[in-house]
């Protein structure tokens, strides 16, 4: 067989009508000192202008704020100190990750437990060129939520020029069409999951689950799988290779129909995060259930923050 016949035949294969074909081969798998290793913890101002304090790596190793084993990491935040209403924030961890990934990947995250309690906002979410040009190269929420309230949210944030239509295959409850930043105090084209397990306090006493991120010119799909419901088996069992064409309808569904997606979207760091009040926790605090006001009460109640962390069993980047 001749060297340009194997490559047409393999193209073929591989290019269908356009599109390339979902199957994906593992780059990165992080587990346990992985994330320490291979992420940056960030010590910098809340973007989000939050009630927390991002500690830098040796306080946050010191104080126990991250923590490795050989099968789990933990990142959490302070749950001891009642703080000085005039100081600092409630000590907490920023992590961004060393490798950036781009067009044709995905992300499948698979998590024990997330933040929860009054207060917090936990996110696990990707941004372009390191948030520095931001919001030019993009940023996908895919776990994202504020005061133990409702479902998981996904989220695109972009420049102008990209939005999402208004019907299209997915599982989860379309919120705001238009992505660009600029709209509506920045709340981005969302998309509000339908599942309970998918979130906060529900989310942890399920077990977990299963997150996943595909990222094409063609679309931006999350999908969310709970423990102990029926997870394709390529994400149950970390396989080196994924088809995403069998994993079903996903939660979110961003196609570039109005939005081009190669325009909006470079290639993405990975972040995980917890503040706490800020733009959105704060803002919407009142209407929570939640007692006393979002700064006083994340002042005053530490105690009420142990449970306020990440427990990742494994990050698999695919490309």
């Amino acid at each position: 067989m001749s060297t340009s016949f194997t490559w047409s035949l393999t193209f073929a294969l591989v290019f269908v009508s356009g599109v390339w074909a979902a199957t994906y081969t593992v780059s990165d798998t992080y587990t346990g000192q992985d994330f320490l290793n291979s992420f940056t913890v960030q010590n910098i101002p809340d973007p989000t202008n939050g009630r927390v304090n991002y500690v830098d790596a040796a306080t946050a190793k010191n104080d126990n704020l991250t923590f490795a084993s050989a099968t789990n990491f933990i990142a959490r935040a302070d749950f001891t100190t009642i703080l000085d209403p005039n100081g600092p924030g409630r000590n907490s961890v920023r992590l961004l990750s060393n490798k950036q990934y781009g067009l044709g990947s995905v992300l499948v995250a698979n998590l024990n437990h997330m933040p929860e309690g009054c207060g917090t906002w936990p996110a696990f979410w990707t941004v372009g060129d390191q948030g520095n040009n931001w919001p030019t190269t993009g940023e996908i929420d895919i776990i994202e939520g504020v005061n133990n309230v409702g479902t998981n949210q996904g989220t695109l944030h972009t420049s102008p020029d990209c939005s999402m239509p208004a019907s299209r295959t997915e599982t989860g409850t379309a919120l705001q069409s238009d992505c660009d930043t600029a709209v509506n105090g920045n709340a981005g084209c969302g998309v509000s999951f339908t599942d309970a397990r998918s979130f906060g306090p529900t989310f942890n006493s399920n077990g977990g689950g299963w997150y996943a991120m595909e990222l094409t010119d063609d679309f931006v799909k999350i999908w969310f799988w709970a423990r102990g419901t029926s997870v394709p088996s390529d994400v149950s069992g970390g396989s080196s290779t994924i088809d995403t064409d069998n994993w079903g309808t996903p939660v979110a569904y961003f196609p570039n129909t109005s939005c081009s997606i190669s325009s909006h979207f470079g290639p993405q760091n990975i972040i995980i995060n917890l503040t706490f009040c800020g733009d959105w926790a704060g803002a919407v605090y009142s209407s929570s259930g939640c007692p006393s006001t979002c700064v006083d009460y994340v002042n005053n109640n530490p105690a009420d923050f142990e449970n306020a962390y990440f427990d990742f069993l494994s990050l698999k980047a695919y490309t």
